[in-house]
């Protein structure tokens, strides 16, 4: 079963509604593209997609595994192309704070290389990424 999402356009803002919790958050396009860039635009959000689908999938990885892991944060940079508009390369730097092994430290970067956004993204946009052990 999917998880339901309704969207509703007002201006240029767009009011999304996740439905299984109800949580709200609105987009709008960029200034670059005829907005007024005082929200996440829907690339964002893209973007942002990859970073938090990374680290949450390293760290469920981690729970299960019993692998210890204070946080990971991160930060991604979007590029977009011009024609056609898209995006066209994210980079993103992932810091791990943990005290496991080398070994288990790889595991944590293959699970977030393993996340679903960046396998939807990778055939299409270029991803950049780095990961670091703090």
């Amino acid at each position: 079963m999917g998880v339901h999402i309704t969207g509703t356009l007002t201006g240029l803002d767009t009011l999304l509604v996740h439905g299984p919790s109800g949580a709200t958050l609105r987009t709008t396009p960029p200034v670059d593209n005829g907005g007024d860039g005082s929200a996440f635009s829907p690339t964002d959000l893209c973007a942002a997609s990859l970073g938090a689908c990374g680290a949450s999938t390293a760290a469920l990885y981690a729970k299960r595994a019993g692998i210890p892991l204070e946080s990971i944060s991160f930060e991604v940079v979007k590029e977009m192309t011009a024609t056609p508009r898209r995006i066209g390369t994210l980079t993103v730097v992932y810091r791990f704070r943990t005290t496991a092994s080398d070994e288990d430290y790889r595991k944590l970067v293959a699970a977030a290389k393993a996340c679903p956004v960046r396998r939807t993204l990778e055939t299409t946009v270029e991803i950049d990424e780095t990961y670091e052990r703090e």
